[in-house]
């Protein structure tokens, strides 16, 4: 194969697939590389997509004109907007997958880009030529060189499958997830190239056969009507919807685990990687939380084509016959089977902070980074880096600037900073509470945050473009209309006090209404003919502005202060271990990670804020130099 290709993405997973999809839709000829084109974007442990957080990233991805919110959209059994009991800062979309039909969607997708190339095999070499990127070699036979791909840059993704082992009980397989084959030789390669490698750790529950369960004895899990959606392209959807299930253990279940615990690869100590603390297994969880007398397990359906349920809530690396014992105490499992054992897996991945903020290695150019193999944990984690690497991949090599998200931006420019630059001891899992300024960064939002920073890379198409430019122009015609003053009247007295709320005696304005509790723009058009009809989602968009205006307020004026710093740049060629003040550990952490900004550096374990004055002091002296 001797066409030098622009880019090589190695993996196929959820952070391939937005990678490739990236680079060959802003022009560049692009392979993707995976061991098997039959696991393209597999979903390996739940069938679903979203969640707590996890559904803000997905609406971003889509903003940025990615493709995981559209093909979720297709092919979801499910949709149900979580944390509807808070405010919209934290609103979460879940979507339960059909897990096969989702892999579908998503290799139609690669096949059918016109700069894209699939090929199944192993990546087993990434060659560098002073400081950059100009190959990939292939595995070959026992004791022989693959072949040699060249290109131009290459985009690791390889997720869980550097030298991957798969743990139930005391038995050990050398395999990836699902009995897929591992990759052997990229680790070695990474090494060489100075990435030291660690090991961390996820599992996954068992699957059961749904004939097998008595859902009467379960509450039931319905999706919201109408079916919300991810995209904002996606109109809405009156596809029927299928149910998932909630029910409990108990003081039997954690009976059966506490006296089979030592039988746990993870506590046998077969497993010598780094779990995720925030998605823990069930036998975490009964060690952890010895207090609680139950935990919520949910039972969701893998696809339409399939009767397995997924056992969510129940992550395990216990024996086979101990996961049914377990799972035969639970209420609706007592006839349980299991068709697929819940296992753990450990695999090799990267310290994330040998990365810049496009997610490049520092020091070897054209090489980027994306998904689990960089610490994180999660699909919509691995979607947005692999989006994001490959927009900064495909700009790159154009010539152009590079598109950096900060925190004040998206939860991406979240996601990215804390991998890049505080780095990871687990495997990281997005969350609201990462997000400093998460007020602004709604997942209703995103294509209003996002979508046109994105225009230039050629991926926000013209329909989506005109979609936003209509919605924003809603917006501003709803804000005019709602700047107006207000006589009390009989109506306006009689809808408030419906509400609740105090009938005001003198003037008031249309916008301050809407923030009064359960005061709502269609209400307010009932009374008054100039308030203009509004589109769905614009309204929704006013109503927020309303009810939370100070509070936005006051989380910009935090944003301007945050992007004071992150506008204040630090010179790449500052000598960091020769300046005088800088206490010792900050001198080596800002030589290891060399920040991009005052802001950045601000963020890095180990650098105080008297460390931060110092080099304020120190760019005041380069700068009058």
């Amino acid at each position: 194969m001797s066409h030098c290709y622009d880019v090589v993405v190695l993996g196929a997973g959820h952070a391939g697939c937005e990678a490739a999809l990236a680079a060959a839709r802003m022009g560049l000829s692009t392979l993707v590389v995976t061991l098997n084109l039959d696991s393209v974007a597999l979903m390996a442990c739940n069938p679903a997509i979203g969640g707590t957080s996890k559904g803000h990233l997905v609406r971003e991805v889509d903003a940025l004109g990615g493709e995981m919110g559209l093909a979720a959209d297709a092919e979801f059994i499910q949709m149900r907007m979580l944390n509807t009991g808070k405010g919209p800062a934290v609103h979460s979309l879940r979507a339960q997958m059909d897990k096969r039909r989702y892999h579908e969607r998503m290799k139609r997708a690669l096949e059918a880009e016109e700069n894209l190339d699939m090929l199944q095999g192993e990546a087993s070499e990434i060659l560098v030529e002073h400081g950059r990127v100009t190959g990939v070699r292939l595995a070959g036979g026992v004791g022989t060189a693959g072949e040699v791909i060249p290109c131009r840059s290459a985009i690791l993704a390889a997720g869980v499958y550097l030298k991957s082992r798969i743990l139930i009980g005391d038995q050990v397989t050398e395999s990836g997830p699902s009995g897929l084959l591992r990759a052997e030789g990229l680790s070695a390669s990474l090494e060489s190239l100075g990435f030291p490698l660690r090991r961390f750790k996820t599992g996954t529950p068992a699957r059961v056969l749904g004939r097998t369960l008595d859902f009467d004895e379960m509450e039931v899990q319905q999706g919201d009507v109408p079916a919300p959606h991810f995209s904002f392209l996606t109109k809405s959807d009156p596809r029927q919807q299928y149910p998932c299930y909630l029910t409990y253990t108990n003081s039997a279940t954690h009976d059966i685990i506490r006296a089979n615990i030592h039988k746990s690869a993870m506590y046998s100590g077969l497993i010598n990687a780094t779990g995720t603390r925030y998605c823990p297994s069930i036998e975490d969880k009964i060690t952890r939380f010895a207090d609680k007398d139950r935990h919520q397990i949910f039972i969701e359906p893998e696809g339409l084509s399939t009767d397995e349920m997924y056992v969510q809530g129940m992550s395990t690396s216990l024996p086979q016959n101990v996961q049914l014992a377990m799972l035969r105490t639970m209420p609706g499992l007592h006839r349980v089977k299991i068709t697929r054992p819940g296992y753990a897996i450990e695999y090799d991945c990267i310290d994330p902070t040998g990365l810049d903020l496009t997610l490049r290695a520092k020091d070897i150019e054209g090489l980027y980074f994306a998904g689990q193999l960089n610490g994180s944990s999660g699909y919509e984690e691995a979607a947005a880096q692999g989006l994001y690497a490959g927009i900064n991949c495909a700009l790159a090599l154009k010539g152009e600037a590079p598109l950096i998200l900060s925190r004040a931006d998206a939860y991406i420019g979240v996601l990215v900073d804390d991998l890049a630059t505080k780095g990871t001891n687990e495997p990281y899992r997005m969350m609201t509470s990462r997000a400093e300024y998460r007020l602004l960064l709604r997942q209703d939002n995103a294509d209003l945050r996002l979508t046109e920073l994105a225009r230039r890379t050629g991926l926000v198409s013209e329909a989506r473009y005109r979609r936003l430019m209509e919605k924003k122009e809603g917006i501003a015609a709803a804000l005019r209309a709602l700047g107006g003053h207000v006589a009390p009247s009989e109506a306006l007295a009689a809808l408030l006090s419906a509400r609740g709320e105090a009938v005001p005696k003198t003037g008031i304005k249309l916008f301050d209404l809407l923030k009064r509790a359960g005061v709502g723009y269609t209400d307010l058009m009932g009374l008054y003919a100039q308030l203009p009809p509004l589109d769905e989602e614009v309204e929704e968009q006013v109503e927020i502005m309303a009810r939370y205006d100070g509070y936005i307020e006051k989380q910009q004026q935090q944003v301007q202060r945050f992007l004071s710093l992150e506008d204040t740049l630090i010179p790449d060629g500052i000598d960091y271990l020769h300046t005088d003040g800088l206490r010792l550990e900050a001198r080596q952490k800002l030589h290891a990670q060399r920040p991009r900004s005052i802001g950045q550096a601000s963020r890095i374990s180990g650098v105080s804020p008297a460390d931060i004055a110092v080099l304020l002091i120190k760019l005041k002296q380069i700068e009058n130099s």
